[in-house]
């Protein structure tokens, strides 16, 4: 007796027959499932970032931020990707004035959404980051390129104490002890983290030189001016740090100001 061959139905023929589309096909419908995962039901992965704003690669030397980028970032923006579903937002940010210019150095904390490689580095935006990585970023009312400078599984909460600095110039002006007040502050964006407490002057005279270079061409009234100030640091290891990246010890030079005055050429006498 002889047994007649079943005959498959058309559909599966036709995908016998075209086995290139029916794997082409098969290609797009996994990746279309992953991508459904990874948006609708995998759970996402939040890291915790420091970026200091800067163009973030380092053959670059572009100009720092100035006022105006100051006055457009706000916390609590949030950058959404293509999926519309929110990639990075920015918690908390500081400045601080470069040596006195209208430009800033400005320190950003970030929650961001990254995927987990398997090497255990995290993948931001379909590039790897980490401490000294660049990271670019495309909020509503600005866009800014940055490098990570601290990178966390948890929260970033920035610890600081406060301490009493004394600074000195030997031969300053009389008008800059008289545009020096007490109670002038520094606002870094988040709290204030320089006050001036107290400040005297001892009455010096400077040599001046001659329309020749020689000396003495005559004398000059100038003021040796110490002036108290309470700063608030973070203490590290390597010792205490101001604005991210001063280390505050005696001899070394600081950069401040605050809203009346530009503290150039004082240097640290003491810190307590």
């Amino acid at each position: 007796m002889k047994f007649r061959k079943k005959k498959l139905p058309r559909f599966i023929q036709w995908m016998i027959d075209n086995y290139f589309i029916t794997i082409f096909f098969a290609c797009i419908g996994f990746v279309g499932v992953v991508s459904f995962y990874k948006l609708f039901i995998k759970k996402p992965t939040y890291v915790y970032a420091k970026v200091k704003v800067s163009q973030g690669l380092w053959w670059a030397s572009t100009r720092k931020p100035s006022v105006w980028f100051v006055r457009n970032i706000k916390a609590g923006d949030v950058e959404k990707g293509l999926s519309g579903k929110p990639v990075s937002k920015i918690i908390s940010f500081r400045y601080y004035s470069w040596w006195g210019s209208n430009d800033y150095e400005i320190y950003i904390i970030m929650k961001l959404k990254v995927s987990k490689m398997r090497n255990g580095k995290y993948n931001f935006k379909r590039s790897a980051i980490g401490v000294g990585s660049p990271v670019d970023f495309e909020f509503p009312r600005v866009q800014f390129s940055g490098t990570v400078i601290e990178l966390s599984n948890k929260p970033i909460n920035d610890t600081y104490i406060t301490k009493t600095v004394v600074l000195t110039k030997k031969t300053g002006y009389p008008w800059e002890y008289d545009a020096i007040k007490i109670g002038d502050k520094y606002f870094d964006g988040k709290e204030t983290v320089f006050r001036v407490t107290k400040k005297t002057s001892v009455d010096t005279e400077n040599l001046t030189d001659d329309v020749f270079g020689n000396y003495p061409g005559g004398t000059e009234h100038k003021k040796y001016i110490v002036v108290q100030a309470d700063i608030k640091v973070e203490k590290t290891k390597e010792g205490l740090i101001f604005g991210e990246e001063q280390l505050i010890m005696p001899g070394k030079t600081i950069n401040i100001s605050t809203s009346n005055f530009k503290f150039e050429g004082f240097k640290v006498a003491k810190v307590y």
